[in-house]
């Protein structure tokens, strides 16, 4: 899906790591809840309150997932999935495009 329909979007942005991670909330009818951001360079860990589904348009990266000892490439467009009450890092190489599902 490459356009949401009938949404809300929060005005406020989400800033994370002094300005070089962004998003806005986005807030479907249905109650559900999504944010689409951009990470610039850097390196940085997230932590999960719910289970998330990232999509990742463009940019690439290094992602380590809970209970991994080493990080992996990527590159968009990819996704991958993070379990609730958890933590991914990431070491973002060139500027990133994403969208994050947020899964009660």
């Amino acid at each position: 899906m490459s356009k949401f329909k009938n949404v809300s979007v929060v005005k406020e942005a989400n800033i994370y790591y002094s300005g070089k991670v962004t998003s806005r909330t986005v807030e479907f009818e249905d109650g559900s809840i999504k944010s689409l951001g951009i990470m610039l360079e850097g390196n940085y860990t997230f932590n999960t309150a719910d289970k998330e589904i990232m999509e990742i348009y463009s940019g690439s990266f290094e992602l380590k997932l809970p209970g991994s000892d080493s990080f992996v490439s990527m590159s968009g467009p990819c996704s991958f999935e993070v379990e609730a009450n958890s933590a991914f890092d990431i070491n973002v190489l060139s500027v990133t495009d994403y969208c994050c599902s947020y899964i009660k």
